[in-house]
């Protein structure tokens, strides 16, 4: 007789059950869908690293128009990312009775195991921004309309201008470019500070009338304002030559403006704003005298002292530890201190611009395709 715990019915009951739950394990495992799950840090995490290799890619570039060097943009295509998730599991073991043999079971052996595999294999295409198009974005000079969008979307209008523009009514604006290089006119600085004056207390508008060649850009300078912002307006009329009655002036592309009634901007394209940007960069002294870069401009002061620099970018021999962004090139790093919010506003404000240039091909943004198998 067999013991009762070791009978070939029991037996028989343990491996059923036991292969039911591995059926049941299967199952799930088979069910159970991996898609939803990645698609929460899939989507965070590739956001957060095409982020950061952009602005790694514009401020090497910054660096590489400081030091005379071709600026190459890459933009990413294409996010193809595959899982595979693969599961096996088997079951064996050995049962003894005192006879050493249990009918209905080989060898007297059963076994259990399991085996698993997870496979992440991501493929991302580049592409190079090249082309007669691209190129050409790069030089057009920005429209007027889209500078004064900028400003009624509420950017500084101080910064704007700065960045943006090379005069406006014949006053001009600084420029870094080594073969350009020029300070600003005196009047500049004044215009910005009375204009920013205006914009605080929402004394700018902006009017699109249609006429018979199309659409007329029109500012408007608020007359109900507080007495210091008058000032300010009155200011601005005056240094820019407008009507000091003129309700609404006509803004134009050019250096002069045709009438008292109009203001001519002079606008830069993108490739400008990059050149006078780069001209910013804090470089270190032994390259200027070896002669591999030029010396930075001195600060411009203004009616009320030095001014502060668009952007401020740095040089150490170290990578620094706390950086908004930070690039390695002939053996030095640049960035920008994670502490500086005017220039980390204003590099992302650059990035921003950047988008709107044309890149000469018809793909959207990046796409990112998950297939989970």
């Amino acid at each position: 007789m067999h013991d009762l715990n070791t009978s070939p019915r029991r037996v028989e009951r343990m491996m059923m059950k036991q292969a039911l739950l591995h059926l049941t394990v299967l199952g799930m495992a088979g069910c159970a869908s991996i898609g939803p799950g990645t698609v929460t840090r899939d989507r965070f995490d590739y956001t957060a690293a095409v982020a950061e290799s952009w602005k790694s890619q514009m401020l090497l570039n910054l660096v590489k128009l400081r030091y005379g060097d071709t600026p190459v943009f890459l933009d990413v295509g294409q996010i193809i990312s595959g899982y595979t998730v693969e599961t096996a599991f088997s079951a064996s073991g050995t049962i003894f009775n005192a006879s050493g043999v249990i009918p209905g079971v080989p060898d007297s052996s059963v076994g259990l195991g399991a085996q698993g595999r997870y496979t992440d294999r991501p493929t991302i295409t580049y592409a190079p921004l090249v082309g007669e198009r691209f190129a050409r974005s790069l030089m057009t000079p920005l429209p007027p309309p889209a500078i004064l969008s900028l400003i009624q979307a509420g950017y500084p209008v101080d910064a704007v201008l700065r960045l943006a523009v090379h005069e406006v009514n014949g006053i001009r604006n600084r420029y870094g470019g080594d073969l350009r290089a020029r300070p600003a006119d005196p009047e500049f600085y004044v215009l910005l500070r009375n204009l920013r004056r205006i914009q605080a207390s929402g004394g700018i508008g902006i009017r699109v009338q249609r006429t018979d060649r199309g659409e007329a850009i029109l500012m408007t300078l608020r007359q109900k304002v507080d007495p210091a912002t008058a000032e300010a307006i009155l200011t601005v009329r005056t240094i820019l030559g407008l009507d000091p009655a003129a309700q609404e002036i006509r803004v134009v592309y050019g250096s002069v403006a045709a009438s008292d009634k109009e203001l001519a901007i002079l606008s830069r394209s993108i490739l400008e704003i990059l050149v006078d940007l780069a001209s910013f960069i804090r470089v270190p002294e032994v390259h200027v005298l070896e002669g591999r870069v030029g010396p930075t401009h001195e600060d411009e002061a203004g009616s009320e002292g030095p001014l502060r620099p668009l952007i401020q970018i740095g040089n150490a021999a170290e990578r620094p530890s706390d950086a908004f962004t930070a690039v390695r090139y002939r053996d030095y790093w640049f960035a920008i201190d994670d502490h500086d919010m005017p220039s980390k506003r204003l590099f992302t404000f650059l990035m921003f611009l950047f988008t709107l240039v044309e890149t000469g091909g018809k793909e959207g943004a990046p796409i990112v395709t998950i297939p989970a198998q």
